[in-house]
């Protein structure tokens, strides 16, 4: 059963019933309470947390002359040490109340608890201390840490200990709404979120209404009169959107990471208050409910989230797309067990199908006892069917993100502008994620779900990302300072439109990031089957090398795929590769295929990598281990040579198809590029009856005229035409579109969209202010 069923009542109130009802509950939403010895997968899970919990509890140092808890953490007076000691000592305590481990109900565990929990009190985190180094630590990691130790062990902790504890959080968290070491600044999204979480377990501890009073109102951001409120749409900064983007650190794409933080604190505390006279009232949550579905299923793919919305936490050894999706699944869960059934009833069908289809990382070796007991009350209910996968297209156009989903696969693209960061790296994390953010494209298989999480970031060629255009020079690491800092590179255009859900024109410009003369102008057009890749106007001045890569697979530890172009097998050695000139087609072996339109100089490698997540993260507390990490790869690029002058490329991605579909496709071209230069890129799908083109000034192309920069998707059906148009630049007002064909009415259109019917109609588009979303109109011929 969940451990907080909906609906639970507390008394509420200043009475002990109510505190200790609370405080009961709080437990329970760490331990998962008491597991069914009967069942395997909890008997499992119980057996993996004393294996840690052992392990820690073995190394733990309890000697009386110590000067740190354990070896690897000191001096114990770093930020990063003493919280993450904190962070171990949560885990023996969790042990130690949870029924089956060997630490169960020890007096001797429970007493060097105690006695941990004082010596890191009085030695490293304290009133009298300041802050130093990374603000977090003091402000959000250790202190719930250490409310959470302090709720496991409350019937232990001797008065005058927890009345430290409750003080030394008063000094560092006493609220959610400001930044301790900088007053000036409101707390927002997900770090809003985790202090509110710290400061209602102070609260219940302390048996203190006015802090669980402060904790739910932080929620809505009161004091600022709802300004930072989690329960708002943002239009700048971070939160929510209502085209499904998440922001934090106000200008990085972070659904996967901050937004699962923010996602899941905010269900602790919706069921922990539940039924108390703090519960949650806001009617605004309903936010917090649309985003599950709006924000976080179309970046979840068979339970993995999408790395292109994980920031800096790509680097990070210990997270992996895996891990971030699991934490999103049983933050889900625990939402829907006090949401409106309505919603719940839709999440635990979408969960359901996300647990069951993804067993490359079963959910039961990520998840916590409470998490695992959730998701079994799920894949037990016979009446909760199995959700099936997601479909559909999504242009994030407040984060430069582009989702587009088929049954049995998906593709995201991460791009930048002066809007939203290429990157996020510091703190020693993300030291390579130069193009992260340039076009980017990954493709998800459904029959292949650790492309991304199988040792991928530490051995991939960070220069050779796939859908990335980059000029070869060496970089220097990222973010090897404290603090977190971000790349927004100076071009404008970035994002496009969907046409139904189904369609989308996505563009990206690039331009000199530092050091580099580079331009380029991107388009991606994602199609039913097919993604095609079109790029223009590549120019050059520095004498280096400039490359498009067209796909850099990791083929794994022993990885043999077979390698087609045009037909004929290639080697599989280790350190081969090869130029093709002239080539049509490719195809990898459990990928899909490759398909040139142009025909292009392809350049081919397999080569063997090996690398270390310390490579990419020395973080404090996410640093990546020394040991040796080895995949294979298959590289596929395109050389534009050195200082090129108005280079192009097109190439098509056809995932899943096999190889004979890929010649077929490559003979028929069922898809027509009518325009790749710097003025216009554009697609025909003739038997779909679409027309898409990305516009980078005002020009015609496919017999459509657009007055300046505009991504337009014209599609006749039946005696319909269906038109999707976006200035993902934000540069215009105003747009008008001209078709080529006569139109006879406006079936339907946005307020946005006026239309002057007849032999060549035109739309005119309000744009100004849309901040680069979609504006529709149906029209009849």
């Amino acid at each position: 059963v969940p451990p907080v069923a909906p609906g639970t009542a507390a008394t509420g109130g200043t009475t002990a019933v109510g505190f200790d009802t609370l405080l009961q509950r709080a437990e329970t939403l760490l331990t998962g309470g008491v597991p069914d010895p009967a069942d395997p997968d909890l008997t499992a899970a119980v057996a993996a947390l004393d294996t840690t919990a052992r392990g820690l509890w073995d190394t733990l140092d309890r000697g009386a002359g110590r000067t740190a808890l354990w070896s690897d953490l000191a001096p114990l007076t770093a930020p990063g040490n003493f919280g993450q000691s904190y962070t171990r000592l949560r885990t023996l305590a969790t042990a130690w109340a949870t029924e089956g481990t060997s630490l169960a109900g020890s007096a001797e565990v429970a007493a060097a608890l105690v006695a941990a929990l004082r010596f890191t009190h009085d030695t490293a985190y304290n009133p009298t201390r300041p802050e130093t180094g990374n603000w977090w630590f003091w402000e959000i990691g250790a202190p719930r840490a250490l409310m959470d130790c302090a709720v496991v062990l409350r019937d232990r902790l001797p008065a005058a200990d927890l009345a430290d504890y409750l003080a030394v959080v008063d000094r560092f968290c006493p609220d959610a709404d400001r930044r301790t070491n900088y007053p000036a600044l409101a707390e927002t999204g997900a770090n809003r979120t985790d202090k509110a979480v710290v400061v209602a377990l102070r609260g219940l501890l302390g048996r203190d209404p006015d802090k669980l009073v402060s904790a739910r109102d932080a929620l809505s951001d009161v004091r600022d009169a709802g300004r930072n409120s989690l329960f708002r749409y943002a239009s700048s900064g971070d939160g929510f959107y209502e085209d499904g983007s998440f922001v934090q650190h106000d200008v990085v794409a972070y659904t996967g990471t901050y937004g699962v933080v923010l996602l899941s604190g905010t269900a602790h505390l919706l069921a922990l208050l539940a039924g108390s006279e703090w519960a949650v009232t806001d009617p605004q949550v309903s936010v917090m409910y649309e985003a599950v579905e709006r924000t976080f299923a179309p970046v979840v793919f068979d339970g993995l989230m999408m790395d292109s919305v994980r920031g800096r936490a790509v680097s990070r050894e210990r997270a992996g797309d895996h891990r971030d999706g699991a934490a999103a699944l049983a933050a889900i869960l625990l939402l829907a067990s006090g949401a409106p059934a309505a919603y719940a009833d839709r999440w635990r069908a979408l969960v359901k199908g996300w647990l069951v289809r993804n067993r490359a990382t079963p959910f039961e070796t990520l998840a916590t006892l409470p998490q695992l007991a959730l998701a079994k009350a799920v894949l037990d209910d016979g009446t909760v069917p199995v959700g099936p996968r997601t479909t559909g297209s999504s242009v994030f156009a407040d984060m430069d993100r582009v989702v587009h989903r088929r049954p049995g696969w998906a593709c995201a693209l991460s791009l930048s502008s002066k809007r939203i960061s290429a990157y996020e790296a510091g703190n020693g994390e993300n030291l390579h994620g130069w193009y992260t953010g340039d076009g980017m494209t990954y493709l998800y298989d459904g029959d292949d779900l650790r492309q991304y999480n199988d040792g991928f970031w530490p051995t991939v060629d960070p220069y050779r990302l796939p859908g990335t255009t980059v000029d070869t020079r060496p970089r220097a690491d990222l973010g090897t300072g404290a603090g977190t800092s971000t790349h927004r590179p100076s071009n404008a255009v970035a994002g496009g439109a969907v046409l139904d859900g189904r369609y989308v024109a996505a563009a990206m410009e690039v331009l000199g990031a530092p050091d580099t003369t580079l331009r380029a102008r991107k388009s991606w057009f994602l199609l039913d089957n097919a993604v095609i890749a079109l790029g223009a106007g590549i120019t050059a001045t520095d004498g280096r090398r400039i490359e498009t890569v067209v796909e850099n697979r990791n083929l794994g530890a022993g990885g043999r795929h077979r390698l087609l172009v045009d037909g004929v097998r290639q080697p599989v050695e280790q350190g081969w590769t090869h130029e093709f000139d002239g080539a049509r087609w490719a195809h990898v072996e459990g990928v899909g295929g490759y398909v040139f339109p142009d025909r292009a100089t392809l350049h081919a490698l397999r080569e063997q990598r090996t690398g270390t997540w310390r490579d990419i993260n020395s973080g404090a507390d996410t640093g990546g281990g020394t040991d040796p990490v080895t995949r294979r790869y298959l590289t596929l690029w395109v050389d534009h040579g050195t200082s090129p002058a108005d280079a192009r490329y097109s190439y098509v991605l056809l995932p899943g198809a096999s190889a004979v579909a890929t010649a077929a496709w490559a003979r028929s071209r069922p898809v027509r590029i009518v325009a790749d230069d710097a003025t216009a890129q554009a697609v025909e799908v003739r038997r779909a009856g679409l027309t898409a083109v990305n516009f980078w000034g005002a020009g015609t192309a496919a017999g459509i005229t657009a007055s300046g920069p505009a991504s337009v998707l014209v599609q006749h059906h039946g005696g319909q035409v269906r038109v999707a148009v976006a200035d993902p630049g934000r540069t215009l007002t105003t747009l008008s579109v001209e078709l080529p064909f006569p139109v006879r009415s406006v079936v339907d259109a946005d307020a946005s969209v006026s239309v002057a019917p007849g032999r060549r109609p035109v739309l005119t588009v309000a744009v100004g202010g849309s901040r680069g979303h979609t504006h529709r109109a149906v029209l009849s011929r």
